[in-house]
């Protein structure tokens, strides 16, 4: 066997086992999701269920009456809240740092270098820092426990602008000189000519912005103060509150939690990919 191919089967074989290890407790997860009551808790933990139950989830997702009285786990609406949170939040904040990281790679305008320079310093402050501030002033303007409150303080994301900024950097310059020429103005510019050329990196970008509010869980626990405006996170920390002995059902809410961002990685898989080996540093 020659040394190149040796080395290239060392290679992926390692690669193989990297990737079964960070996907085994993935796995795990997803088993246990499926164990009946208590069968984790045994002493080694099995990763096969004795018997295959869907048991926990029917209790998270499935109303039931007990005793005259409607019970559920809200899972179903956290869930709902969180995908109209993230979606929302993600559209918004595509539509301010998309032109605004333009607007720093290709346009000149009075203070853009000042303004860049306290963008990247900005980054270095903790995100908790402005989290009191922040809220004082939501509350001042009345908009604690609302939506709004938790989408607004990331629509104009510090890593979103300097992210597109990074690509838009490579766009040539003589195709926009063009374009003026032709007499095109520079919304015509940025619709026709950027978009296109940055659309990896958008679709990218969704998904970043997606992943951090879908997964976000300390500011909506600040914020939010009704049980029927919890996101998914935020529910089920109260879930596990009152079942952190049950690690079946926990693993079952993880399980919920993960497949929709999943699902919407699977999907736009080869953009993102296309959007990383596109993004990176120019100029």
């Amino acid at each position: 066997m020659r040394p190149r191919m040796l080395r290239g089967l060392v290679a992926n074989a390692l690669v193989a086992v990297l990737a079964a290890l960070t996907l085994l407790p993935l796995g795990w997860m997803v088993t246990v999701s499926f164990m009946p009551r208590g069968e984790a808790s045994r002493s080694p933990p099995p990763f096969w269920p004795s018997r295959w139950s869907w048991e926990n989830y029917h209790e998270l997702l499935v109303r039931r009456l007990i005793d005259g009285a409607w019970f559920d786990y809200r899972v179903l609406p956290a869930l709902w809240n969180s995908l109209a949170i993230a979606a929302l939040a993600t559209l918004l904040a595509l539509l301010l740092t998309v032109p605004a990281g333009y607007a720093f790679a290709k346009l000149r305008f009075a203070g853009r270098a000042r303004l860049l320079r306290l963008l990247v310093i900005s980054l270095i402050v903790p995100g908790q820092v402005a989290m009191l501030p922040l809220f004082l002033i939501l509350k001042e303007v009345g908009l604690v426990n609302s939506y709004a409150g938790v989408i607004l303080p990331s629509l104009a994301g510090v890593f979103a602008i300097l992210f597109v900024r990074q690509a838009a950097l490579g766009i040539p310059d003589e195709m926009i000189d063009a374009a003026r020429l032709d007499g095109a103005s520079e919304a015509r510019i940025f619709a026709s000519i950027v978009l296109p050329l940055l659309s990896p990196i958008v679709v990218t970008l969704a998904m970043f912005l997606f992943l951090a509010s879908w997964n976000d869980f300390l500011w909506p626990l600040i914020v939010l103060s009704d049980q029927h405006k919890y996101t998914l996170p935020v529910a089920i920390a109260a879930i596990g509150r009152e079942h952190a002995a049950e690690g079946e059902l926990m693993m079952a809410a993880a399980v919920v939690t993960t497949l929709p961002v999943l699902a919407i990685f699977l999907a736009l898989q080869r953009h993102y990919m296309t959007g990383l080996l596109g993004g990176s540093v120019k100029g």
